[in-house]
């Protein structure tokens, strides 16, 4: 492997890292310190040389080539479906407390959770009405900005 300062490593050895088989590469310590890009390189800052872990080979290639799919258009175009299925999750999630159970017991937590779909759902078509531009409730803070502008333009007239 070449490092982009064109440094070469040492042969690659097998390791396991979290009991997962990996390929191991290290750059020697001497070479990495003398190095001016060391820290944009390796991140550290104890003068250690440059270490990646790499899947198999075979586990490698499948994922350098599904990274390279994810920069091309129509996989784009399919991930948007799933990036807006994502965002209602995270609404759900985030805003109306989906993981916080109130109760116990499946039926009761099923019950909530369709409660909780079905409110997201109202609230949803709320905010596509026609003539609702907000997204979002307006804060204190906002509304308070508003009335202290509609104060001084009435205050000018």
């Amino acid at each position: 492997m070449t490092c982009p300062n064109s440094a070469t490593s040492p042969s690659w050895k097998p390791t396991l890292s979290d009991g997962q088989e990996r390929m191991s590469v290290l750059f020697p310590r001497a070479t990495c310190r003398a190095c001016d890009d060391r820290l944009k390189c390796t991140g550290n800052v104890d003068g250690k040389g440059r270490h990646i872990l790499l899947l198999p080979q075979p586990l490698q290639e499948i994922q350098n080539r599904a990274r390279r799919d994810q920069q091309t258009r129509p996989w784009r175009e399919r991930y948007s479906l799933r990036s807006g299925c994502e965002a209602t999750v995270s609404e759900t999630v985030h805003a109306h407390g989906l993981r916080h159970c109130r109760y116990r017991g499946t039926a009761k937590s099923h019950v909530q959770h369709v409660l909780t779909a079905a409110g997201t759902n109202l609230i949803r078509l709320h905010q596509h009405q026609p003539g609702n531009t907000r997204t979002s409730p307006a804060t204190r803070f906002t509304r308070l900005c508003r009335q202290t502008i509609d104060r001084t333009q009435t205050d000018s007239c």
